[in-house]
């Protein structure tokens, strides 16, 4: 029998839905982790708000027929487990300060922590992720090349309501309003994927996104950039290939984040 683990932070919708189909077709048994790790968060982020709807969740996934793994905080990090020490000196060498981590400090030790552990409790064949986390899927993946090359990473594309907005469990923040701000995000990307592919150059292309995204009304960006997705490094003007647009920001107090995959020619 192989497994296939589709990891969650619960409050599940139809992105999530997306991966466990994906799971289903890789694998004999899918189990989805549930659990809101705190190691994640930081000292002035929503831990404590964090949509929890565990039953929701289970009825989600009934039709489905996959386990479903919700373990307790003192299951996933027992007495005396150093939160970081398998996973600080690792992760120093990778890009985790950068873009999502230089607004999340330690974001990723705590993300590229709880991955471990669910690895080692799970013991999956594959593991599936969303592609709108781009930056976090980068650094899964080289955990996985190098400590667990036994695991198969499959990445599902963004799942999007019918406007183009990335489905994300912080949606159910906004308001209505604000939704409709939110939506710049994912055309500032479109369009500068669109402008990629005239004779716009880069630089050009990202201050046109980042310049649309600051003139929405309540929206405040943190990161626009597009980045080289073999080591996730912003791109230079010379830079011609595959590559990918990464962006961030508050709507409102709600902070969201967006990513497409792109070629510069």
């Amino acid at each position: 029998m192989t497994i296939a683990l589709v990891p969650t932070m619960g409050a599940l919708h139809e992105g999530h839905l997306d991966l466990v189909r994906r799971a289903q077709e890789l694998a004999d048994d899918v189990v989805v982790s549930i659990f809101v790790n705190p190691t994640q968060f930081g000292a002035n982020e929503d831990f404590d708000k964090y949509p929890r709807t565990l039953e929701a969740d289970r009825a989600m996934l009934e039709p489905f027929g996959a386990t479903v793994f919700a373990p307790s905080v003192d299951e996933v990090y027992p007495e005396g487990f150093d939160l970081f020490a398998s996973i600080r000196s690792w992760a120093s060498t990778q890009p985790t300060t950068t873009f999502e981590g230089a607004t999340r400090p330690e974001h990723f030790e705590g993300v590229l922590t709880v991955v471990c552990r669910l690895f080692e409790m799970v013991q999956p064949d594959v593991v599936v992720f969303g592609q709108k986390d781009a930056q976090q899927v980068f650094l899964i993946g080289k955990l996985i090349e190098q400590a667990f090359p036994q695991i198969r990473l499959e990445v599902v594309p963004t799942n999007r309501e019918p406007d183009g907005l990335a489905r994300s469990s912080r949606n159910r923040y906004l308001s209505a309003e604000e939704r409709t701000h939110a939506l710049v995000l994912s055309r500032a990307l479109i369009n500068m994927s669109l402008r990629l592919m005239s004779a716009t150059s880069t630089g050009e292309a990202i201050a046109e996104a980042r310049a649309s995204v600051e003139a929405e009304p309540e929206v405040r960006l943190d990161y626009l950039d597009i980045v080289d997705p073999h080591d996730f490094t912003p791109v230079n003007e010379q830079f011609r290939g595959p590559a990918t647009a990464v962006v961030a920001a508050w709507v409102g107090s709600t902070r969201l984040i967006d990513t497409i995959n792109l070629v510069i020619n």
